[in-house]
């Protein structure tokens, strides 16, 4: 099991966060499985493996459905760490079978394709009410402008939270989100502590108004599943709100932005899309493989696995590299290449298996019709600074996007 002191991967170094897939690329030739050792984790960086493995039910989010910490060798979370991980782990996606799947199956009654076609209107009128103020202004921050406001007001709406009470929806989702980074800080982990918290209490007070005076929003639709025999308990009724809300919009916003600055750096495609706005779907799809917002993925082994001669024992951690498997050129030719008509594009930036990304259609609706807005009302829109990268790596994004018509 040796380290690798030599690989470029640095997951704490801004110049790697800035751009990967050099490193990447490294790590592919070097094997199918490497150790490395500041997050004991096994990093995956090939397609064919993070896709197999990602089906694979040797490997689970959680081990606590089978075995306690101790009786899989780790050590349990610190106690004030707890309002977090009470949060986190009743959300499906840090459950397995059967408790995600009698969760999930409550939850996808309001992501079917019928019900999100319905919310297009909507989506689309916002979108184009954020732009065109956008271009009134002459320009701005396309993350605070359009990027963020337009995921985070369609899913407070489908939750049910009230306009009012949305402003610290954004800053308590990325305080939580921020747990989710390699070997996160001490002051990072107070924070997603007291988000954890001031959120679930927030939540617990909505959820009692919707018990007394429901209404029509997927909290009270939840409170009916509960009532009529389909079980679901508060807080995880509290855990999935959260995990809707945060996975509802982190991965949006950050497509939104990573996409804009990777046209602004690619100017020629820019103009193809320009000039033909029916490559939007496709340009989507290839601008969420070109430069993914979940770069990183993590799954226990439930049961010792094998990969290409390399045998996992249960208790390892697996760290799935999406960005990587999403630019090898085993599944994508010329991967380095932005083409925006890109036909064959079996991105997993939506990941695969039971844990698929279940607002995967909302958030294609959303994209398109923010891309659309700026196609159709901003077609002189350009960068007018050069962005900063967040210092996140699982997670990765823009501090912001500045620009000017």
């Amino acid at each position: 099991m040796a380290a690798l002191p030599d690989l470029a991967f640095d997951p704490w170094d801004p110049a790697f966060v800035a751009d990967p897939y050099p490193a990447y690329a490294e790590l592919r030739a070097r094997g199918r499985v490497l150790y490395f050792e500041p997050t004991d984790q096994w990093l995956v960086p090939h397609h064919a493996d993070v896709s197999a493995l990602l089906r694979d039910r040797r490997l689970g989010r959680t081990y606590q459905h089978r075995f306690t910490h101790e009786e899989f060798g780790r050590t349990p979370p610190p106690p004030e760490h707890e309002p977090f991980h009470t949060l986190n782990d009743h959300g499906m996606l840090d459950l397995e079978p059967p408790d995600h799947t009698r969760i999930r199956r409550l939850v996808s009654k309001a992501f079917t394709p019928r019900t999100v076609e319905r919310l297009k209107p909507y989506v689309e009128a916002l979108a184009g009410d954020l732009v065109a103020t956008l271009v009134h202004a002459g320009g701005g921050d396309l993350l605070t402008d359009v990027a963020e406001p337009l995921p985070v007001a369609v899913i407070a709406e489908m939750l049910g939270i009230p306009e009012s009470d949305r402003a610290p929806l954004r800053p308590w989702s990325a305080d939580i989100c921020g747990m989710y980074e390699l070997n996160p800080s001490g002051d990072a982990a107070a924070r997603a502590v007291r988000a954890s918290v001031e959120f679930s209490d927030y939540l617990r007070e909505l959820i009692a108004a919707r018990r007394k005076e429901p209404g029509d929003d997927l909290i009270s639709g939840l409170i009916a599943a509960h009532d009529e025999g389909d079980r679901l308990t508060e807080q995880e009724m509290i855990s999935t709100c959260v995990l809707l809300l945060n996975a509802g919009h982190e991965a949006t916003v950050n497509s939104t932005v990573n996409g804009w600055w990777a046209l602004f750096r690619n100017p020629g495609r820019l103009a193809e899309l320009r000039a033909d706005h029916s490559l939007v779907p496709s340009a989507i799809e290839e601008l969420m493989r070109y430069d993914t917002p979940l770069q990183l993925f993590e799954r226990w082994v439930l049961d010792e696995i094998e990969i290409a001669g390399t045998v996992l024992p249960r208790g390892a951690e697996i760290a799935m590299l999406f960005g990587s498997a999403n630019h090898d050129p085993a599944v994508f030719t010329d991967p380095e290449r932005l083409d925006l008509a890109r036909a064959d594009n079996p991105h997993i930036s939506f990941s695969a298996g039971i844990h698929y990304c279940i607002g995967a259609p909302l958030a294609r609706i959303e994209l398109a019709a923010s891309m659309r807005a700026l196609l159709e009302k901003a077609p002189t829109l350009r960068l007018a600074a050069e962005p900063e990268r967040k210092p996140n790596f699982v997670i990765r994004g823009l501090e912001g996007l500045e620009v000017e018509l």
